[in-house]
């Protein structure tokens, strides 16, 4: 059994291992929150890289993808920070407004790697579509949070829009995936 995870420690600074293990530990976080995040890291990362191999113009895709990257890296740690603060406030708002941004920025990522896909490189073309599917899925399960979140107040505006983030992800990686 892995030792419990230090939460002074950025989920980045784990090896692989040790995210798994934290992840896995039968601990409140990180959890699906934090995981959603990462995932939209991971598929900026892809989109960045897809952005760098693609012929001239895509300079301005790689620099926000890595900016993209390097916010969900922060708010993979800020979800678990605001998972403990909920446990001790029973305030929603900031476990809803994590969600939220991570369902955005995902949206975003989507698009810049459906963009990819359908215009950068070809022999990159998996890798786009790859972080735009992921991108999606990670805007989907955000915008699950933000709804599960929020459920004692049902006509809370983040939750249509974190919906809306989840469909214009889905629809940029169906595209990227056709």
């Amino acid at each position: 059994m892995a030792a419990p995870l230090d939460s002074s420690e950025p989920l980045a600074s784990l090896r692989v291992a040790g995210l798994l293990d934290a992840v896995a530990a039968r601990t409140p976080a990180p959890a699906s929150g934090s995981v959603s995040a990462l995932v939209v890291a991971l598929a900026a990362g892809l989109t960045e890289m897809s952005a760098r191999f693609a012929p001239a113009g895509w300079e301005d895709v790689a620099a926000r993808a890595a900016e993209l990257r390097a916010e969900a890296v922060r708010l993979a740690d800020e979800d678990a920070a605001a998972y403990a603060r909920f446990l001790a406030d029973r305030d929603p708002g900031p476990i809803a407004a994590v969600p939220l941004r991570v369902a955005e920025i995902a949206a975003e990522t989507s698009e810049l790697a459906a963009r990819l896909a359908a215009g950068g490189n070809p022999n990159l073309r998996g890798d786009a579509a790859a972080g735009a599917a992921l991108a999606a899925a990670a805007s989907a399960s955000s915008a699950l949070l933000v709804r599960i979140n929020l459920e004692g107040f049902p006509g809370d505006e983040r939750i249509a829009r974190a919906a809306s983030f989840a469909k214009a992800a889905e629809s940029a990686a169906r595209r990227a995936l056709a």
